[in-house]
């Protein structure tokens, strides 16, 4: 993905009057007579393309021109100078370096301390007549200082109210009075293949307008938002513009590309408008948004896994882990579980359980609907507050052999091993039988040595003797689901047997 900072023939339809598709009787035989007469007309689907012009004179008035500035901090003179970051946006936007755009080096000159620089551009959108201004995270992100252009040539200087990096949203504010505001739309109404049309500044060319149509909805590119895909031409610079339906309303803020080269290829993303509303709201009262979070790590659950531990199609979301002393340890829930409802409301997909957590008001206790081990349970969780993101060690399983090793795993190609009591310390683990040698269908499957199996067939393994009862009962000719732990992520693998 790219944030959004040839010859093509067109082919007119022509639409026949009724009047040219009525033959007399004197030209035709009476059998075809009948058969026209009787033969229903044809549906007219085409009926002309859109006229946008209308929705320029109308929202036009509402799109700004936002450029950011940065000012020269003080130089000792050596290495690379004050355009690193004017070059970073030309790079993170697939831009041409234009002339003139280098690395200073120390024999170059250097700009006085604490002039503003040009740093980039984008575009925005007018949300209220007294100058709350909408656009993009990125678009303001490092910025000292924002100009914003209005149409008729107004330049006013911008204050950040707030931006939100997760869903990449933004609010500004200028000192004005009495401007034309959008109308926002209600996203529910919007449809695959309706016409849009966008207004922006690409490539600083600010008031251009492109239209398109609605090529995807919901389309999974982040945590927190399931995009608007369409394919109305979007470049740098158009980021934080609006995207427009037929009826003036703006539905979303346009916010990424999908592109090999850095321009436009067919395909780009807008930000869902009821989703930007909704950040901009805790913006402008607080300064920034509060989310929920539990602390686990999901995965998607496959068609295969599904089937396997009889949930029968996939759907919810697979909890790989659960972070020490989180809510969601706290609740109850296990590595393995497949989270399928989050109060009362179905996970079809896993990337819908972060969206309805960071949703959640922190301190609000949700329930938890749960499949673990062929059956469902309800959990009761207590939401907390999302923090910055952190990254945490992994912990490696010890590499201690146990003192003999079980034969029960050979059909399947394991070689299986206690636990030892420090290394179930080591993992926060109860139990559990380490796999000191996977070959065969087990490793073709992707299990490897020093994985933790917790369950298989649906069966806990606590120890070698659970496993080896849960061994005995296999059709050893059918495939078998087995959870199991790396490091701190569990998951589900099918192993299936050698023929």
């Amino acid at each position: 993905m790219i944030s959004a900072n040839g010859h093509a023939s067109v082919r007119k339809l022509l639409l026949l009057p009724a009047a040219l598709l009525t033959f007399s009787a004197a030209t035709l035989l009476a059998p075809s007579q009948a058969l026209a007469q009787s033969a229903p007309a044809a549906p007219a689907l085409v009926q002309g393309l859109p006229d946008f012009t209308g929705l320029v004179d109308l929202v036009g008035p509402s799109v700004v021109n936002i450029r950011t500035l940065e000012r020269a901090a003080p130089r000792t003179g050596t290495g690379p100078g004050t355009d690193e970051q004017m070059l970073e946006f030309f790079r993170r936007f697939g831009i041409p370096v234009p002339p003139g755009i280098t690395p200073r080096g120390p024999q170059q000159e250097q700009p006085p301390n604490g002039e503003a620089q040009p740093r980039g551009v984008g575009s925005g959108f007018i949300l209220s007549s007294d100058g709350l201004i909408m656009t993009n995270a990125h678009v303001v992100e490092g910025a000292d200082e924002l100009m914003v252009t209005l149409p008729d040539k107004r330049e006013f200087m911008g204050k950040i109210v707030g931006a939100d990096r997760r869903t990449d949203v933004a609010v500004v504010k200028i000192e004005a009075t009495g401007l034309p505001a959008v109308k926002i739309g209600d996203i529910n109404r919007l449809r695959v293949g309706e016409w849009v049309m966008a207004i922006g500044s690409p490539f600083g060319l600010e008031n251009t307008v492109t239209a398109g149509i609605v090529s995807a909805k919901k389309r999974d590119t982040g945590d927190f938002l399931p995009f608007i895909q369409t394919d109305v031409a979007i470049n740098p610079g158009n980021s934080g513009g609006p995207l427009i339906n037929m009826r003036g309303e703006v539905v979303g803020i346009n916010s990424q590309i999908y592109s090999r080269s850095g321009g436009f290829q067919g395909i780009s993303f807008a930000i869902p408008i009821d989703e930007a509303v909704s950040v901009s709201d805790q913006l402008r009262a607080t300064g920034r948004v509060t989310r929920g979070r539990i602390g686990v790590r999901i995965d998607q659950v496959s068609k295969e896994v599904a089937e396997s531990i009889g949930l029968g199609r996939p759907r919810g979301a697979l909890v790989r882990g659960v972070e020490p002393d989180s809510p969601a340890s706290q609740a109850g829930l296990e590595p393995g579980d497949i989270v399928l409802k989050f109060d009362g409301k179905e996970i079809e997909r896993s990337v819908d359980l972060p969206r309805m957590v960071g949703a959640t008001k922190p301190g609000n206790r949700s329930r938890i609907t749960v499949f673990r081990r062929g059956s469902q349970q309800e959990l009761t969780v207590t939401v907390a507050e999302l923090e910055p993101e952190r990254t945490q060690p992994i912990a490696a399983v010890p590499q201690t052999p146990a003192p003999s090793a079980s034969v029960a795993g050979e059909s399947l190609g394991l070689t299986l091993v206690e636990l030892t009591d420090a290394q179930k310390k080591e993992l926060k683990l109860q139990g559990g039988v380490r796999i000191a040698k996977a070959e065969g269908p087990a490793a073709r499957a992707g299990l490897r040595e020093d994985d933790v199996i917790l369950a298989i067939a649906n069966k806990e393994t606590s120890n070698l003797k659970e496993m080896e009862a849960a061994m005995a009962g296999l059709d050893k000719s059918r495939p078998v689901n087995v959870l199991f732990r790396r490091g701190e992520w569990a998951q589900y693998v099918v192993i299936r047997p050698q023929r």
